[in-house]
């Protein structure tokens, strides 16, 4: 039985957001986030009918991720599905435009889209067109018509990597109820932790909750296993110390450069800024030279190049994760800005990680942090400091190595978990539809 408040959002929700969209004709962003949808139930018509038989006969996976970060969660699943399943028919919906533009060309599905506002007549037709035999929505960014519309249409629903931490909005009185009831909607709810998965249960009442972990780990745990792309950078620092500074901002490297250079004992440096774009790349080349520090652009590299004497920064993109492997310590960017970044990627190497007090937002950031593998810094002294004690002490450094490690290694696994379901529902449906699975 759904809530008050849920019933109550579905019967307002077309006047809302017509209200929206009138106000969002003059809204700069607003006015963005509409026009971007404005075709889009005809675009993926015709997309749709440029597939081969529309892929009749196929069991109909449709993933829904809010940005680019939430659908990297759903990666390890569609590659481990599609290699035993590769006529799986794959649907991507995103909600942000980040989301949408940065993997709007992912191989292997049938459409890459947009979701359209959250009106029962959206979500009408537009489960008309994908026909889901599941919707796989990752993490959080619920929309209620879209669920009871696909629930209505007899799709499985599934969450998966979900997370319900302590004082999230979610368990606020007038919020709860509304929440308990989408919650209720799904059929199965993949957690990260047993402390998720007791909220789900002890809160809300959903006992087909469940500790998967999240895919994250198996997918960084996989990419781990091939470092090919920085085979030609290994020579140089085999047998070094080396400390890789990834994703950083320039609000990272006024703490970070100056740490380094007061080192007794420097380690080799890789620095990696989080955007690669000629201006930044300008100030960024400025500021080293400010500071006297000695450098080569990766794009620039040759035999000369003399990791002692300069560090390396790296002007292109696609490899990131594989520097890690590199490294003896890591600091990750971004906890002196937004948000810090993706700590999952060094702390698979099992080797320290330090990052900025901005991370209460990446909750695997948080839990690293309380195992021991990631220290956090709050300024330019306190990760001098961090740097003097685990460059100093190898034992210091191996302890929070393992730690690190061993985080990303026993949270792995909920790829096998998820993708088991799905198979599953597949099976069924492939005795009631032959030619599915």
């Amino acid at each position: 039985m759904n809530s008050a408040a849920l019933d109550l959002y579905v019967f307002f929700s077309p006047w809302l957001f017509g209200a929206i969209s009138r106000l969002g004709a003059s809204r700069g962003r607003l006015r963005d986030f509409l026009s971007v949808r404005k075709n889009l139930f005809e675009d993926l018509e015709e997309n749709l009918s440029s597939l081969p038989g529309q892929t009749t006969g196929s069991y109909r996976l449709w993933i829904h991720a809010a940005s680019v970060g939430e659908f990297e969660q759903a990666r390890p699943v569609i590659a481990a599905l599609q290699a035993k399943h590769p006529d799986i028919a794959l649907f991507v919906s995103f909600f942000s435009d980040s989301g949408y533009h940065a993997r709007k060309d992912f191989p292997g599905a049938s459409a890459v889209f947009y979701l359209p506002v959250d009106t029962p007549a959206n979500a009408k037709r537009l489960v008309s067109l994908v026909r889901p035999d599941m919707l796989m929505l990752m993490r959080y960014d619920f929309w209620p018509n879209h669920l009871l519309e696909t629930k209505k249409a007899g799709a499985r629903l599934v969450l998966a990597a979900a997370v319900l931490r302590k004082r999230s909005h979610y368990f606020r009185p007038v919020l709860k109820s509304f929440y308990g009831s989408l919650f209720r909607l799904f059929d199965r709810i993949y957690t990260v932790s047993a402390d998720d998965t007791r909220a789900f249960r002890e809160s809300f009442g959903c006992m087909h909750a469940e500790t998967a972990g999240d895919p994250r780990f198996d997918q960084v745990l996989q990419r781990s296993m091939n470092v090919a792309k920085v085979s030609h950078l290994q020579p140089f620092y085999e047998n070094s110390s080396v400390l890789v500074a990834g994703s950083v901002w320039d609000r990272d490297e006024a703490i970070l450069l100056p740490a380094w250079q007061k080192l007794e004992k420097r380690p080799l440096l890789i620095l990696v800024p989080h955007k690669v774009d000629h201006e930044n790349m300008d100030r960024l080349c400025r500021g080293l030279t400010e500071r006297k520090i000695a450098f080569r652009k990766v794009s620039a590299l040759d035999r000369s190049f003399d990791p002692e004497q300069e560090a390396l920064v790296i002007d292109q993109t696609g490899y990131l994760a594989e520097l890690y492997s590199l490294a003896s310590i890591a600091y990750v960017g971004g906890g002196f800005g937004v948000n810090v970044h993706n700590t999952l990627e060094p702390a698979v190497y099992g080797i320290p990680v330090l990052f900025g007090p901005r991370h209460r937002n990446s909750p695997e950031a948080v839990d690293l942090a309380a195992t021991g593998g990631a220290t956090v810094v709050s300024d330019e002294t306190t990760l001098h400091k961090a740097l003097c004690h685990l460059f100093g002490s190898r034992q210091e450094r191996m302890r929070a190595g393992t730690a690190a490690g061993m985080f990303v290694r026993e949270r792995s696994g909920a790829t096998d978990c998820i993708t088991e379901y799905i198979e599953t529902d597949c099976q069924s449906k492939k005795k009631t539809v032959p030619g599915r699975c």
